[in-house]
């Protein structure tokens, strides 16, 4: 049997790899993402959850990121508006930290650096008649409000491998590649998957791996330079709502630094995040004490009700890949991506260092362009208007389209559709489109989730685990009891499932 020679061999499951298998599998390449876990089951599920062109990255003089980012935010909202929407963020003014004329300097650039259509500039607040400022501390007298946008990173993450896959991107969970062999105009993978070891073949290597680039690059070149990462933890707690509304604030820290209180899975508000190194002696990221109460007391500086550790319900943790540009702090290192392309030594290999969310898209098409001459292919930007699956209405449709499955599945209870429309968009008529009660969509979990969501996401969107499901395709892990979530366990031990490549997905 002819073995398959692949143009582009990806390393890496999070939004990197799987935003460059997208815009590669678009314009006919073949492809192979390998990722030794779940799709975002690292950085990439575990970021601020923002759209937003970064306000603090001005100060550092990050004008070139801050405006590719601010481009992109729309651009992603049209293309996910399901997983995606507009965010109010209120900016209060706080004796002794940067002064008011500074802040609306700052935010008449972020207003004006990358365009608006959708989404409204900055506004004046008088934190003192505003119903956003009552949760506050009365010191606080006046701040801004501004924009910026909301994403479910996880969900981004699988609806982009989605995407891939449906444009012939062989993507290829739980599968580790073990060993790596460059040669002169091609690369040897060794995949290990569910038990079984596989050679692969690629013209080209990306090294999309996150927090363990180095580590790729130590598999095929022992003689690697220094380390290029600087490994960045951020950590968030979850706490009992904190105030009604569906707005945000960004808080100044005495240290310079800035968090985030964002209204979060309907009770819950979320507030992250920190910035401390991190070395893979660590093991997993996990959030320390000292995290803790510096979220917990940044937050408490401003909020009238004292964020305490009683009010946590859930915390998460992630590293950041930075590129080490030797900035004397975690949180002064660009957030920018930086590429190593190397086309002399062999077969091509591309590594990613750093990147936001926010621009992923952009790193793609950058990617492809790199690689353009070694590829053959041009270097248009394709991803621009595509939107991704179940993202195919207008970002103000979004109660028009709840209300009207509402009315086509009248025995569906109209919270769970708006979990579900919110969750896949106009995917949402494709799960129910063959049920006529309640009974056809199979076994109830609790919190509205029944077995034929679960089916839905194992055969469209890599789901293997009841982890899988309930805390990267969803968060209702946060909302059910443990009964409930040992009842999806439970179901997902009978099926005996795994990792399938190449899912046949439409």
């Amino acid at each position: 049997m002819t073995m398959t020679m692949y143009d582009l061999a990806i390393i890496g499951g999070g939004i990197n790899g799987v935003g460059i298998a997208r815009d590669a599998a678009g314009r006919g390449l073949k492809v192979l993402l390998v990722e030794r876990d779940d799709l975002a089951s690292h950085t990439s599920s575990a970021s601020t959850k923002l759209v937003h062109g970064g306000l603090r990255y001005l100060e550092h003089y990050e004008f070139n990121l801050v405006r590719k980012a601010l481009k992109e935010r729309e651009v992603l909202l049209r293309a996910a508006p399901h997983i995606i929407w507009p965010m109010r963020f209120v900016l209060p003014v706080d004796e002794g930290m940067r002064p008011a004329w500074l802040l609306r300097l700052g935010l008449f650039l972020y207003d004006h650096l990358g365009g608006r259509d959708i989404l409204p500039g900055t506004r004046g607040v008088n934190l003192l008649k505003d119903h956003r400022g009552d949760p506050l501390q009365k010191r606080l007298k006046k701040g801004f409000a501004y924009s910026d946008c909301w994403v479910e990173d996880a969900r981004l993450v699988s609806l982009t491998a989605r995407d891939a896959a449906n444009r012939g991107a062989d993507i290829r969970t739980r599968a580790e590649c073990v060993e790596l062999d460059r040669g002169a105009d091609h690369w040897n993978l060794q995949i290990r998957q569910h038990g079984e070891q596989k050679t692969e073949q690629a013209r080209i290597l990306v090294n999309a791996a996150g927090p363990w680039v180095d580590p790729v690059t130590a598999m095929y070149d022992s003689s690697s330079h220094a380390a290029k990462l600087r490994l960045v933890k951020g950590s968030h707690i979850v706490v009992k709502r904190k105030y009604e509304g569906d707005h945000s604030y960004i808080f100044q820290n005495k240290d310079g630094r800035i968090i985030f209180a964002i209204p979060y899975e309907g009770d819950h508000t979320l507030i992250g995040t920190t910035d401390e190194p991190w070395s893979y002696a660590e093991g997993p990221a996990k959030i320390n004490d000292g995290e803790i109460d510096y979220l917990c007391d940044a937050a408490s500086e401003y909020f009238e009700a004292p964020v305490t550790r009683d009010d946590i319900i859930w915390t998460y943790s992630g590293v950041r890949p930075l590129f080490d540009d030797h900035s004397r702090t975690a949180a002064t290192v660009t957030r920018d991506f930086v590429f190593d392309y190397d086309n002399e030594n062999g077969a091509p290999v591309l590594s990613i260092f750093g990147g936001k969310i926010t621009t992923y898209r952009v790193l793609a098409l950058q990617a492809i362009r790199t690689l353009s001459d070694a590829l053959d292919v041009n270097g248009d930007d394709w991803t621009k208007e595509a939107p991704l699956p179940g993202g195919d209405f207008p970002p103000d449709g979004f109660d028009a389209l709840v209300d009207q499955y509402a009315i086509r599945w009248p025995f569906v209870e109209k919270s769970v559709v708006r979990r579900l429309v919110r969750a896949y968009g106009t995917d949402t008529a494709s799960i129910l489109k063959d049920t006529k009660s309640i009974s056809d969509m199979g076994q109830p979990f609790g919190s509205g989730l029944y077995e034929i969501e679960i089916q839905w996401l194992i055969d469209r969107e890599f789901a293997c685990t009841a982890e899988d499901v309930l805390w990267r395709r969803s968060k209702l892990g946060l909302h059910m009891s443990e009964v409930e979530k040992q009842a999806v366990e439970q179901w997902f031990d009978k099926q005996e499932l795994q990792p399938k490549p190449n899912l046949a997905l439409s």
